[in-house]
């Protein structure tokens, strides 16, 4: 029994390593798009510095039909040309609302 809770365990521990350190899957390689980088922002990611340390990304939420961001946060064109809710402070992104073109 002591046996196959010591092999349970350490197979736990090898598999939840392994998932850590599969890699970042997000398309933003230049691939076929003639050169151009591209990123694809999820809720919870962290958003470059330069989104949350500077305001040349910030959006006017009012003239782009968002809702007001809460307090901590402001709205930014990410470079996919959508909008994201960043934390002021950290970048941590709460929303992400597709533009429309």
């Amino acid at each position: 029994m002591k046996r196959l809770l010591t092999a349970a365990i350490a197979l736990s521990l090898l598999t939840g390593t392994a998932a850590l350190a599969q890699p970042d899957h997000r398309d933003d390689q230049q691939g076929d798009r003639g050169g151009q980088q591209q990123s694809h922002w999820a809720q919870g990611q962290r958003m470059p510095k330069t989104y949350y340390s500077d305001r040349s990304h910030d959006v006017d939420y009012r003239a782009n039909h968002l809702s007001a961001p809460r307090r901590g946060y402001r709205w930014v064109r990410t470079d996919d040309n959508n909008y994201a809710m960043i934390a002021i402070t950290t970048g941590l992104i709460a929303s992400v609302v597709a533009a429309n073109h």
